[in-house]
């Protein structure tokens, strides 16, 4: 079950020095491709964010030294194991299949990123992974970024990707990126795992501002459920090999390449939370007059993570009670409740302290049985302006977590 269209596009633009491989493992399914590699170009830039969580997983730790240390040649996805909560027989395990796949593409072990997503707690079948890589390096395509994208998915219902291409000093400029997630997710950094690429040259201080800020604005402000992952990660790669690009934040085509960049995450973390487990609403939650931040965000969250909200969402049943409380429980002090204002699309539900006078239960009715919502709260404080995106609870999601594991 996911809302609206499949969000895989039809042609990806291929990115220069960025091939794909993909290949069955069978770590938690026979015959399922499991294990995605991506080779990059050498002289390639790559730079990262990664889960806040404090029992993040091993490959995250690798991945982040591994990056610190330069000279990032490839990426080894696996899924059907996160690799997390698995202590030194972790770190072993992910050093073990960066050293594999270095054997078998003739680099160095620090130039593997390596990245897994799957059942905490159990150790990583590291024979099944190194025994795929051959398959994998002989998969290498440029045109496989569709075949990767399925090859990321665990409890996804369908593939997520997004491309774009703009033109700077007359050179095509390609991005495109694929992301997988659909539960355990508020990020509070990216998502479960994301990878975006372009083939612009990128200077290297430019690159993890753009990592960190789009990271920020795009995974950052979605949630399914509130968790947050021990192993997200998202990369953001440069490989230079248009010929063209940007040096400096300053430079005449950056906002140009930010914008198109910003479009490809955004598109992504939206993807993630269309196809949230059992979600069958996309909901953007808009907190406007916040004094800071700060207050606009606990807000947006609170609503977003509301168990009784997200179920009147999947019953279609507009309960504006639920939204209201959840306002006054986020924490924000000294809220002049007469003034806060709180839509249902268009219909005012909320104002003056109570339910508005020209609200009816018939035109709350018609914005809920639609399958995109927006939610809009304004606090009347200041011109602080915040959007989280979030998705209903349904019987659906139950159902998936309860037999995760079996």
């Amino acid at each position: 079950m996911a809302v609206g269209p499949a969000t895989l596009p039809e042609r990806f633009f291929p990115v220069a020095g960025v091939r794909l491989g993909i290949a069955s493992a069978g770590i938690k399914k026979p015959g399922r491709k499991d294990v995605v590699v991506i080779e990059l170009s050498k002289g390639s830039r790559v730079a990262g964010i990664f889960t806040t969580n404090q029992f993040c997983a091993a490959p995250v730790h690798v991945a982040r030294r591994h990056l610190g240390e330069g000279d990032p040649r490839y990426l080894l996805i696996n899924t059907g194991n996160a690799n997390a909560g698995t202590g030194e027989r972790g770190m072993r395990d992910a050093n073990a299949c960066c050293e594999a796949l270095a054997r078998e593409a003739d680099t160095r072990a620090h130039s593997v990123l390596p990245f897994s997503t799957g059942v905490i707690g159990e150790p990583l079948p590291v024979e099944k992974i190194v025994n795929a890589l051959p398959a994998a390096l002989a998969d290498l395509s440029e045109g496989h970024w569709a075949e990767a994208a399925a090859g990321i998915m665990t409890t996804d219902t369908r593939p997520k990707g997004a491309t774009r291409q703009i033109e700077i000093d007359g050179k095509h400029i390609n991005i495109s990126g694929i992301s997988k997630g659909a539960g355990m997710i508020r990020p509070n950094m990216a998502t479960m795992l994301g990878f975006i690429a372009t083939d612009a040259s990128v200077a290297p201080g430019v690159l993890q501002k753009l990592a960190s800020e789009l990271g920020e604005e795009s995974f950052n402000r979605i949630t399914i459920d509130g968790d947050t992952s021990t192993n997200d990660a998202c990369m953001l790669i440069a490989t230079g090999e248009a010929g063209a690009g940007v040096a400096t934040v300053e430079s005449e085509h950056y906002p140009l390449l930010r914008q198109a960049l910003r479009e490809v995450y955004m598109e992504l973390a939206h993807a993630i939370v269309k196809d949230g487990e059992g979600a069958t609403k996309f909901v953007t939650i808009e907190v406007a007059g916040a004094a800071g931040q700060k207050e606009a965000l606990d807000v947006a969250y609170t609503v977003a993570h509301s168990p009784l909200v997200k179920t009147a969402l999947f019953a279609s049943d507009p309960n504006w009670g639920r939204i209201l409380a959840a306002v006054g429980r986020a924490g924000v002090e000294g809220l002049d409740l007469e003034a806060i204002e709180i839509f249902l699309g268009d219909v005012c539900l909320v104002r003056n302290g109570g339910r508005a006078d020209d609200y009816t239960e018939e035109r709350g009715q018609a914005v809920m049985d639609q399958q995109e919502i927006t939610i809009h709260i304004d606090l009347k404080r200041g011109r602080i302006k915040e959007r989280v995106w979030t998705c209903d609870f349904s019987h659906d999601y139950v159902t998936i977590n309860a037999e995760y594991r079996t």
